[in-house]
């Protein structure tokens, strides 16, 4: 089973506060990359894997999808995206990603947001969803880049020459990471990121883009903060299609 720090009262508490968690898809400066991956929603049967507090799946359901189920580990976040929720066609759904099971050729679009570097086996989720697109469906995800993943710590070291260098640990070493990011013990699973191609490519999927994501100029001067991702990526979006 995932480790369910989501359900962690004191870790809940600090991701609402989150700019991301306070106003949903507006607070995510990726969201504009994101969207250009995205087919139109219009008709879809939309899954939303780790859905959190149901921004995307709200979103999808404006956008005209036909369907949206979202689906979390979190009690604490589903209930949040079910009290905010009113769209008849978004259903809400507890499950483990790591053990999911998804009725075949069910959907067109799956999606998912900073969830799958919690999973230790990514291959079998790949393959779940693979099986649940019908022909021709989308598969967009992010996660964090594994260049971010390997860092020792959130921070920079200082170099000889006065300039400063972005700490790796152990990129070519894959498995648990433990970080201390609102909460102590989180635990993430890095992976390179040939093994993330390459377990899209072994199910079946035709990769369509890949966007190590970078802050724009525009979004630099409103939000100075971003300018560490300028130094490293911190995200890595997806595009895939099933054939």
């Amino acid at each position: 089973m995932a480790q369910n720090i989501y359900d962690d009262p004191g870790f809940f508490a600090g991701y609402s506060q989150l700019n991301r968690s306070l106003h949903g898809l507006d607070g995510a400066p990726e969201w504009p990359a994101i969207q250009a991956l995205l087919p139109p929603m219009a008709g879809k049967r939309v899954v939303d894997l780790g859905c959190g507090f149901g921004w995307f799946s709200r979103w999808a359901a404006a956008q005209g999808a036909a369907g949206v189920l979202g689906i979390d580990l979190s009690a604490r976040m589903l209930a949040r995206a079910r009290a905010e929720t009113s769209h008849p066609a978004i259903a809400y759904q507890q499950a483990d990603l790591e053990t999911l099971e998804l009725e075949e050729a069910r959907f067109d679009l799956a999606y998912s947001a900073l969830a799958f570097h919690y999973l230790a086996d990514f291959p079998r989720l790949v393959a779940t969803v693979h099986r649940a697109l019908a022909p021709g469906g989308h598969f967009v995800f992010t996660i964090e880049h594994p260049i971010y993943m390997a860092s020792t710590r959130p921070g920079w070291l200082a170099r000889d020459d006065g300039a400063h260098a972005w700490a790796l640990d152990h990129y070519a070493v894959e498995g648990p990471r433990e970080t201390d990011w609102l909460a102590p013990g989180v635990i993430k699973q890095h992976r390179r990121m040939a093994t993330t191609v390459n377990a899209l490519i072994a199910a079946g999927f035709t990769l369509a883009a890949l966007d190590e994501w970078a802050p724009s100029p525009a979004q630099l001067a409103a939000q100075p903060a971003l300018q560490d991702e300028v130094e490293r990526p911190m995200m890595l979006l997806v595009s895939a299609r099933r054939g």
